[in-house]
């Protein structure tokens, strides 16, 4: 059996989710590194798919939902807003980034990593940009990604699969607006 673990933002099953994955092997896929500080996370690049892996984007993502989360959006400027969609966990940013050459106040976490709310209607230039070939595409709605990187590592009798991929995608709760960001993934089995 597959199961995928993500280190996303999904307000009722985070706390859960913590509190399975931060014990035993996965533990330490998210704490990888001891020297990592999730406070110097630059956002506009985890959003991108630069520079961070897995284990990385999992620590920041506790980080951000855990103990210290006020502390860490404070730290961020992230001020939650409410989200019309309940897969989206949505914040308005106290200074813009630029994401895909693009400027945005607005970012959003799905279950498995961020996403910038650009005001676009059109998601084709953007992904055509990023070399993003979509899976949907019909009026109303477009969905696609291009992998980044993968991993597969056994571990004892687990197998451990990372996935990064680059993201591009309309959702109807968010008219005239594309979103676009990294998934970073973490499968087990």
């Amino acid at each position: 059996m597959i199961k995928t673990v993500t280190a996303g933002l999904l307000a009722q099953t985070l706390a859960m989710t913590m509190a399975m994955t931060m014990t035993g092997p996965l533990a330490a896929m998210a704490r990888e590194d001891e020297d990592f500080d999730p406070a110097t996370v630059d956002l506009a690049k985890l959003v991108e798919c630069q520079t961070y892996d897995v284990p990385s984007y999992n620590g920041f993502a506790f980080w951000l939902a855990g103990e210290d989360g006020a502390a860490a959006r404070a730290h961020l400027g992230l001020t939650e807003v409410k989200s019309a969609n309940f897969l989206l966990k949505e914040y308005r940013l106290a200074a813009p980034i630029t994401v895909f050459g693009r400027t945005t106040r607005r970012v959003a976490f799905n279950s498995s990593g961020p996403l910038a709310i650009l005001d676009e209607a059109d998601p084709h230039p953007l992904a055509k940009q990023l070399e993003i070939v979509p899976a949907i595409d019909v009026p109303g709605k477009f969905l696609g990604d291009r992998l980044i990187a993968e991993t597969t590592e056994k571990v004892g009798d687990s197998t451990f699969a990372t996935r990064i991929t680059l993201n591009v995608s309309t959702v109807t709760s968010h008219p005239g607006q594309v979103l676009a960001g990294c998934s970073y993934r973490l499968e087990v089995e």
